[in-house]
């Protein structure tokens, strides 16, 4: 199956002028945009309704090689496991025959509901397709692009693992919707990164590029990668949302400052044993401090001989 039919497939029919207002609406460059990806998750769910679908046994369905989720926060997956054992499962999911083992299948997409149908004990209704890798990547790439709730760090750890996994540019491109440029911003971002900190944070939906950059950027420093896993082994820690947990990580990754060592003030006394000021320097700077109350009027003198003063440290100089 062409992958340009395997995406006409899942998305429908959408006008061009329909394409383009979606990827405006979503920022996406519209030469990669899924065309009409709003609306497109409703349409794929009446094309996989009109197909035959089956019901499985949740232990028989694997997860591909690459999973573009992360494992999302307890409070919100039990509350949408409650709604599936209230309501049932109300969407198919999409799998294929397992490449490589008879008899198993692997995960398009729909690893949320295989999980929530699998801790209710139930059989799971699925549409099966035979799929190269690379339609399954588009399968799961067009899903994601519709709904629009991928966050950015995980776009990026799955662009990169993709890559790693031996995809291709382009159809990672196609997947996630972005062009040439972002890709590599997304694939530098997530192999800059150690992945057990990563997946240790969560997908934190409301942390963008810019804060997982400058997260990169203090675990560069010594000791600042070991302080992050202690931080991420804690277990209060782990029990918080992960947006939570990226703020723990990012303020145990910041520099320490240095604390500077105060240097004392030493007092200088005149012949006539007037204390009339002090001074303090370091390698930087010298600090001269005039008492006023002592010496009431040497400031000002001080001040109206300096640059005589000055000019016979130049000459001497000389």
């Amino acid at each position: 199956m062409a992958r340009k039919h395997l995406l006409s497939d899942l998305a429908g029919p959408k006008s061009q002028a329909d394409g383009a207002d979606a990827s405006a609406q979503e920022g996406i460059t519209p030469q990669y945009a899924p065309r009409g990806a709003i609306g497109a998750v409703s349409r794929s769910i009446e094309l996989l309704k009109s197909q035959s679908l089956i019901d499985l046994d949740p232990d028989l369905i694997d997860a591909p090689s690459v999973t573009d989720r992360l494992d999302e926060d307890g409070e919100q997956f039990e509350e949408f496991a409650r709604n599936i054992r209230e309501n049932g499962q109300q969407v198919p999911i999409l799998v294929r025959p397992h490449p490589s083992i008879e008899g198993r299948y692997q995960i398009a997409y729909g690893r949320r509901r295989l999980r929530a149908v699998k801790a209710a004990g139930l059989q799971i209704k699925a549409a099966v397709r035979t799929l190269s890798d690379d339609e399954l990547v588009l399968a799961q790439g067009q899903e994601n692009s519709a709904r629009q709730d991928l966050s950015f760090i995980e776009r990026a750890l799955y662009a990169a693992e993709l890559e790693a996994n031996g995809v291709q540019r382009s159809v990672i491109m196609a997947a996630l919707a972005v062009d040439k440029s972002n890709l590599s911003r997304l694939i530098q971002a997530a192999t800059q990164l150690p992945t057990d900190i990563i997946r240790g944070i969560g997908a934190a939906p409301k942390t963008g590029r810019d804060r997982w950059g400058e997260l990169a950027a203090r675990l560069s420093k010594d000791g600042a990668i070991i302080n992050a896993r202690e931080v991420l082994s804690d277990g209060e820690v782990k029990a918080l949302p992960s947006d939570e947990r990226f703020v723990r990580v990012f303020e145990a990754a910041a520099p320490k400052k240095v604390k500077k060592e105060k240097v004392q003030a030493v007092v200088w006394q005149a012949d006539d044993g007037v204390k009339a000021a002090s001074f303090r320097q370091d390698k930087r700077t010298l600090t001269l401090t005039i008492d006023k109350k002592a010496a009431p009027e040497f400031g000002d003198y001080l001040m109206s001989v300096l640059p005589e003063i000055y000019a016979s440290f130049k000459k001497t100089k000389e």
